[in-house]
């Protein structure tokens, strides 16, 4: 096997000493239904002997994926709802997803696609690219278009190249966002080369970097993150609040420097969507309110991501971030403000 190659099997998790061998016929069970693969970058900081290692729940298959909770949904943001031809997603006015690929180098075992992506999905080619693209210029308030799948940072430096020159053409397209996994689980894959075929020209070029962990941040990954800032790309991040990965003060607060210190701008701290067989990462939002505020006054503003509920269904992401301000709903009242310590403060009505 190529040292680069990713693990997508049972049987390969076995053998890398990730899965206890007494395990395989409940995790086969899973891999049956949700795609498996674990890249070595990601394998490489696992630590076996650990139970409750948050690199391993991201990635390794969980027996709990199989039980279902009523309220999860196969398509919980509602993508299908907003997709008026195949790889498009226009759910708000100025801007649209552009779906390339279905599939990514490794799979989140918390993914609210989990149901869309994996090995043999049609990558976004041919006629389906053409009605895509032809869709994209025939709306002239898209304003910004965001390549995700899947992972497009799985598609060669050709395919980007070609992809990006056509969106280029498209005047009214302003700005050009890629959402990636890739620059933490497979940072060989971002070369000096790869990241100049990202630039679409004459746009904005914005790239979305996926971490949940500070420990994603290895030697190859922060070179990796260089080579895209270096390119022209403003860097932002997307994370997601999981139990028993970051989900308590310490590693969020860590994870959001470590975006910092490597030029990407914390952004998006996603709620877990209700993906199906994902209960086992969520919590309360209270409970990230709670973390969310503690972040607040204590790390720099630079480390402050939104804290984000994609509404299921589709109807679209709310802010669901902790009230500083109390006091101030009725017109004419005075509101009281809540310092870092917790201590209040009255502030005068207009």
């Amino acid at each position: 096997m190529n040292a680069h190659t990713p693990m997508r099997s049972i049987d390969a998790l076995i053998a890398q000493g990730l899965i206890a061998p007494e395990k395989r016929d409940a995790l086969d069970a899973v891999a049956r239904r949700y795609a498996v693969s674990v890249t070595p970058a990601m394998a490489a900081l696992i630590d076996p002997a650990d139970p409750a290692d948050p690199i391993a729940r991201q990635f390794v298959p969980d027996a709990a994926e199989l039980v279902t909770s009523p309220q999860e949904l196969a398509d919980p943001i509602g993508d299908e709802a907003h997709s008026p031809v195949e790889g498009v997603v226009h759910r708000y006015p100025d801007r649209a997803l552009l779906k390339l690929v279905h599939a990514c180098p490794v799979y989140c075992r918390f993914c609210f696609r989990r149901e869309m992506v994996g090995p043999g999905g049609d990558a976004l080619t041919g006629e389906k690219l053409d009605a895509a693209l032809a869709y994209l210029a025939s709306r002239p308030e898209i304003w910004e278009v965001i390549m995700t799948g899947g992972d497009p940072l799985i598609l060669s430096a050709r395919r980007v190249r070609e992809i990006a020159a056509r969106l280029a053409g498209i005047a009214h397209i302003k700005v050009a966002r890629w959402h990636t996994r890739v620059p933490m689980v497979q940072p060989e894959r971002v070369t000096a080369d790869y990241a100049r075929a990202l630039r679409v020209p004459g746009k904005a070029s914005y790239i979305a970097v996926h971490a949940n962990h500070p420990r994603e941040f290895t030697d190859a990954a922060c070179a990796a993150l260089a080579r895209l800032a270096d390119a022209g790309h403003v860097l932002i991040s997307q994370s997601v609040l999981l139990k028993g990965v970051n989900a308590d003060v310490e590693t969020l607060s860590a994870l959001m420097r470590a975006f910092v210190e490597n030029r990407v701008k914390p952004y998006y701290l996603h709620h877990p969507d209700l993906a199906p067989g994902t209960s086992q990462f969520r919590l309360s939002l209270e409970e990230g309110q709670a973390l969310v505020k503690s972040l607040r006054g204590h790390l720099s503003g630079l480390c402050q991501p939104t804290y984000i509920l994609d509404i299921p269904g589709g109807a679209g992401k709310i802010p669901v971030g902790p009230a500083f301000l109390s006091g101030c709903e009725t017109p004419g009242a005075e509101a009281f403000a809540e310092d870092r310590h917790g201590g209040f403060h009255r502030y005068p009505p207009a």
